[in-house]
């Protein structure tokens, strides 16, 4: 991604294979905080890193990909494959019931279906892949799409990152809202949206060098594959502990 030079930027060595394993470990966290440690909200608040990162590197993956076909069918394929073990380690209880509860490949599958459709002015697959997430229950509904907007409209305009910071506290503090965190200055009180620590993805974003991490498919298909992996050893652990 090329940056103006009045845009944020530094010499880093933060290439897209770092902002993934960010993203991933902030997944991980916010995972096992969520199964197992409900009541430490900190796991939470650490997650809220990872989807604004997967939604950027979607985003950039859009940008540079020859094969957007092969890069859709990946996703599909690993959204049908995480499906079964995420209902586990989240739904148990009710495994039939939460079929139609998407997970967030899916949610990226149709997002990076829908940035498809706007790059290539295909508006009615836009539209549609819209509307699907707002109607359909996807995991973190139209966010996704609108997340990765942002960075595709704001990566080359002056001061787009005025426009990512703006973005990314609407969405989040306004659109999500949620659990809210309190802050205690001297006499007053300030309740701060727990899902506005999405912002801080905003940081290894601005370090991110520009540059795409090594072409290694081994090294990919590992990132893809983590997250049933890793939704299967929660639903084992949580079945057994």
């Amino acid at each position: 991604m090329v940056r103006l030079k009045n845009q944020p930027k530094l010499r880093t060595n933060l290439d897209t294979d770092f902002l993934k394993l960010i993203a991933v470990l902030s997944m991980t966290v916010d995972h096992v905080g969520a199964v197992f440690f409900p009541e430490y909200p900190v796991f939470r608040w650490i997650g809220r890193m990872a989807f604004p990162l997967f939604c950027y590197c979607m985003t950039e993956g859009l940008l540079y990909t020859h094969d957007i076909r092969r890069y859709l069918a990946r996703l599909g394929v690993f959204a049908l494959l995480s499906q079964p073990f995420w209902i586990l380690a989240f739904n148990a209880d009710d495994f039939l019931g939460n079929l139609l509860n998407f997970n967030i490949f899916f949610t990226l599958f149709v997002s990076l279906l829908a940035m498809w459709g706007f790059k290539k002015h295909n508006w009615p697959l836009f539209l549609g892949c819209v509307l699907l997430l707002a109607f359909v229950n996807f995991d973190y509904s139209v966010t996704g799409v609108m997340l990765m907007l942002i960075f595709y409209l704001c990566r080359q305009i002056p001061y787009g990152w005025i426009g990512e910071v703006a973005g990314l506290a609407f969405l989040n503090c306004k659109l999500l809202g949620g659990m809210t965190i309190p802050l205690t200055l001297g006499s007053w009180t300030l309740e701060f949206p727990e899902q506005g620590l999405a912002l801080l993805a905003l940081i290894p974003i601005w370090l991110y060098n520009g540059r795409q991490g090594a072409h290694n498919k081994a090294i990919q298909y590992a990132c893809y594959a983590f997250y049933p992996a890793h939704m299967l050893i929660l639903a084992l652990l949580r079945m057994y502990l």
